[in-house]
């Protein structure tokens, strides 16, 4: 069979693509993709799930098919599940005209370097993205509407962002509307929606050993800026890592965690009410919406939590061993790290490791500031710290 995979655009074919369609026996798609197309006399299928239109190509007798995608065959399409089912098939591609590029276009932007993010089906990271790049494309879908996307920026500081709404794009009753997300909170949208925002102080870099000062503090205990620094870079964590703050404190530790899992989550856990407020204010401060604060103790709390690729512990109160059968039985391979300022938790991380078979690796860090006293710079000295870090 040959078979044409073809992107709809938003209403406005390309003339390749319309001629494929002309050419097809049969069409496939979503209700929405093969109604326009009930006049032409042909035989027309509803299914929007790949095994499903994959097994109505496979179960025809026709010789040539065309399938229907919204948008564009390359840009969060099904194009990419179905493709692997069409083996033995002939396979034709013809691309159209996306929600991101019909959006920017509508509102006079360029699109080369702009970050996108699906929230078809999936809460998503919006206000992390949002903060961290100039241009934030959102595909929305489920439960995450624009007004819902405008209250999680509004939330996490972002309110006076700008924002470009587009809204049925290509269809009579498009809208489109722009101003600040604050200002679009209560909003009514249907499901075919997509937001841009924009952002002229995004932080161009990624955050490192972020000053001690500028966290919302407490009397709660923190991970300092140096130790801080050296220990997430340990961690080596990846853009959609899945991460544990185990002992979170202020939360200082999460938020750098955070910036460097954009498409992953940080999951914080203190068995102190009042330091896991602190931690979602600083998660708020920062635009970290990727953080995901429990109370209670370790390892119980632990649980019902996703598996971690990277662990950071910061706090264990004395059940380390019991900590490390969690995380090795949800993953064996997650990278653990254990900060210490006592012998004693530092023989312990060295024993916890010991019973999970792995080796670790022990650095001592001590770090001295200087101090304005009268006329004279002193040297002001901060309790040594070690870090342990489990070697696969």
């Amino acid at each position: 069979m040959k078979v044409f995979i073809v992107g709809t655009g938003i209403g406005d074919l390309t003339f390749k693509a319309k001629a494929a369609i002309d050419q097809a026996d049969i069409l496939v798609g979503a209700q929405r993709m093969v109604e326009p197309f009930s006049a032409t006399g042909k035989q027309l299928f509803t299914a929007y799930k790949s095994e499903e239109i994959a097994d109505i190509l496979r179960k025809s007798k026709a010789e040539t098919a065309a399938v229907l995608m919204s948008g564009d065959c390359g840009f969060f399409s099904g194009a990419k599940k179905l493709l692997p089912l069409l083996c033995g098939m002939k396979v034709t591609i013809f691309g159209g005209i996306s929600s991101l590029s019909a959006l920017c276009s509508r509102v006079g932007l360029s699109y080369e370097n702009i970050r996108c993010v699906s929230l078809h089906g999936r809460a998503g990271n919006i206000a992390i993205n949002a903060a961290m790049n100039e241009k934030c494309f959102f595909l929305l879908g489920g439960n995450m509407d624009a007004a819902a996307v405008c209250r999680r920026l509004t939330e996490y500081g972002l309110g006076r962002m700008t924002v470009h709404i587009g809204e049925n794009l290509g269809c009579e009753t498009e809208c489109v509307r722009s101003g600040f997300a604050e200002d679009f909170t209560d909003i009514p949208t249907c499901q075919l929606s997509v937001i841009i925002s924009e952002n002229s102080e995004q932080i161009s870099y990624i955050p490192s050993g972020i000053p001690d000062d500028d966290f919302i503090r407490s009397t709660i205990p923190m991970t300092k800026s140096v130790v801080r620094c050296n220990a997430v870079s340990a961690l080596n964590i990846r853009q959609n890592d899945v991460c544990w703050d185990i002992g979170c404190g202020t939360g200082s530790m999460s938020v750098e965690m955070a910036y460097r899992c954009p498409f992953g989550t940080v999951y914080s856990f203190d068995k102190k009410q009042d330091a896991a407020a602190l931690t979602m204010e600083n998660a708020r401060k920062f635009a970290c919406d990727n953080i995901i604060v429990s109370v209670g103790n370790a390892p119980d709390i632990l649980a019902d939590a996703p598996a971690p690729d990277k662990v950071f512990i910061g706090g264990s109160s004395g059940s380390l061993q019991q900590i490390f059968k969690v995380i090795i039985t949800k993953n064996p391979a997650a990278d653990i790290l254990v900060t210490a300022v006592t012998l004693d938790t530092l023989n312990a991380a060295v024993s916890a490791f010991s019973s999970i078979g792995r080796e670790c690796s022990i650095t001592q860090i001590a770090v001295t500031d200087t101090k304005k006293v009268g006329g004279y710079t002193m040297l002001q000295a901060q309790n040594p710290v070690f870090i342990i870090r489990g070697l696969k």
